[in-house]
């Protein structure tokens, strides 16, 4: 993995000129959930900014990665994600560029919903490791080699959380040497693991919240590290060297809290579904907390939201996809022209997927509206989606791919041209 921009506590990204040369580029890496920064941006340039009629060119279909609905990881040509085939969860390691199977490594039992069986996690990769989280809160660290299983951990009986209604949803935080996860329970919301052997280095013992389905993010606040996170009745941020609670906020969620929260220059935004809505929060320098607004314009359920510059984008329930002011909270637009689903962001654009149809739009990221730049349908679609299921996994675009899945069905299509 070629490493030239330092993100502290995170894998390295790289980067690279385009120098007048013959050498090869070297491939950019999106090594966990939203991306490096947990942002949702992908690294790519270059890519088209009119989808043909018929949508970009088809390079692959891999047909046999599992069922549930987690996410993916890349790192250079390798595509990492999960799967469960019968009764076993699987952490799966595909070729990117043909989606051929590398490797299979079980991952913990079988998560049954009434939603859709399997794991719902985007794995994590730290250095030569990688770690996923089953469905049933099984922590697993593998190779990233061969995806030898080096340990594991179960966040229920290990760490004594409590599995909620849609399983174990978040994908793991590694901060330096340590792996960040969320089992909640009376032992503590957050717990951080050694990354070298899986061992408690702490727990959050000032809060007992359970688990709820968001992943956290690592910020940069006042010259300082934090983790923050969102449960059910609050957002908060922690030491990540001791797990001491810094700040906390009262947060109303409902039913199930799930999207990413969002921190850009001293401030934090989140937001949830079933008619809760959104807040910004104000971090002072001494750890203090103001809240700046909330409201309901951006009612995200699980489909992400997104920062760009100073707007936000998503799906809200009600008005459709949403353009919002991120200091303000104003709605700039709102537009129905795709149905309820997932965003990515990349060179530009929003790649907007309809989980109910399985289209997808390339719409320019603009305060000006819902300016469409293509679309097509996935084809082919699943038999095996669970009736009450849905297209759920997020899109992701790096080295000129973009990736996308229904269930067992794994596509790759080529955005660069």
């Amino acid at each position: 993995m070629k490493r030239l921009l330092a993100l502290p506590g995170l894998p390295l990204v790289s980067v690279s000129l385009a120098l007048l040369t013959s050498t090869p580029v070297p491939a950019a890496d999106w090594p966990e959930w939203r991306g490096p920064l947990r942002s949702d941006h992908s690294p790519d340039t270059g890519l088209l900014k009119q989808w043909p009629s018929t949508g970009p060119k088809q390079l692959w279909v891999n047909r046999d990665g599992g069922l549930g609905y987690a996410g993916f990881s890349v790192i250079g040509n390798t595509l990492l994600t999960m799967g469960l085939r019968a009764d076993q969860e699987f952490l799966l390691a595909l070729d990117a560029t043909t989606g051929k199977e590398l490797w299979a490594t079980p991952a913990g039992p079988k998560y049954p919903n009434n939603w859709g069986d399997g794991p719902r996690a985007t794995p994590t990769v730290s250095g030569d490791k990688v770690l996923t989280l089953g469905g049933q809160g099984v922590l697993v660290c593998a190779s990233l080699k061969d995806g030898k299983v080096l340990w594991q951990k179960s966040l229920v009986t290990d760490l004594g959380g409590k599995l909620q209604s849609w399983g174990y949803t978040e994908s793991p935080l590694v901060i330096q040497d340590l792996v960040i996860c969320t089992p909640g329970g009376s032992q503590g919301t957050l717990a951080a693991l050694h990354l070298a052997d899986g061992t408690t280095a702490w727990r959050s013992t000032e809060l007992t919240d359970a688990a709820q389905y968001s992943s956290p993010i690592r910020v940069e606040h006042g010259g300082k590290t934090q983790i923050v996170q969102l449960v059910m009745s609050k957002v908060f941020g922690v030491d990540p060297t001791s797990g001491k609670v810094l700040w906390q906020h009262e947060w109303p969620g409902r039913v199930a809290v799930i999207p990413t929260p969002i921190y850009h220059d001293g401030h934090v935004y989140v937001s949830s579904g079933y008619g809760v809505g959104c807040m910004l929060l104000k971090l002072g320098a001494d750890q203090s907390v103001t809240k700046v607004y909330d409201n309901k314009v951006m009612k995200n359920h699980h489909g992400g939201v997104i920062l760009v510059g100073e707007h936000l984008y998503g799906h809200s329930d009600g008005p459709g996809w949403v353009c919002q002011k991120f200091l303000t909270g104003e709605e700039v637009w709102a537009d129905k022209s795709l149905g309820k689903g997932a965003v990515h962001y990349a060179d530009g654009m929003l790649y907007c997927l309809d989980e109910g149809s399985g289209e997808v739009a390339m719409v320019e990221a603009s305060p000006k509206g819902w300016l469409e730049k293509g679309r097509f349908k996935l084809d082919p679609q699943t038999t095996q989606r669970n009736p009450q299921g849905r297209i759920w996994t997020h899109p992701v675009v790096v080295n000129g791919r973009l990736y996308l899945r229904d269930q067992e069905l794994i596509h790759c299509y080529d955005v660069k041209g």
